[in-house]
């Protein structure tokens, strides 16, 4: 059975959670059991955005992971890159 890692993050607190998982299971199967949900009940494991080791996953519900891959769940941005930079600008001038 493969080991994988589900991670979320959050500026106040941090999880990583191991999980051992059966062979086929989805990215969003893991999530689910891991537990991780009960820890940050914000999560909706059916639709927050996903990646392993950084790298974005397209269907969640149908990437089958690997031994030692870690889930990544990502928190929607608050706003925009470009205009968080435009206003760090402003700031500074």
């Amino acid at each position: 059975m493969p080991h994988v890692e589900v991670a979320y993050a959050r500026p106040d607190k941090q999880e990583i959670v191991p999980v051992q998982v059966p062979e086929g299971t989805t990215a969003v199967e893991a999530v689910k059991l891991s537990g991780i949900v009960a820890i940050f009940p914000e999560i909706d494991a059916d639709s927050i955005d996903m990646g392993i080791f950084g790298k974005v996953i397209k269907k969640p519900a149908e990437h089958e992971l690997r031994d030692g891959d870690r889930v990544e769940l990502y928190r929607p941005l608050k706003i925009d890159p470009k205009q968080a930079r435009l206003n760090r600008a402003k700031k500074k001038s």
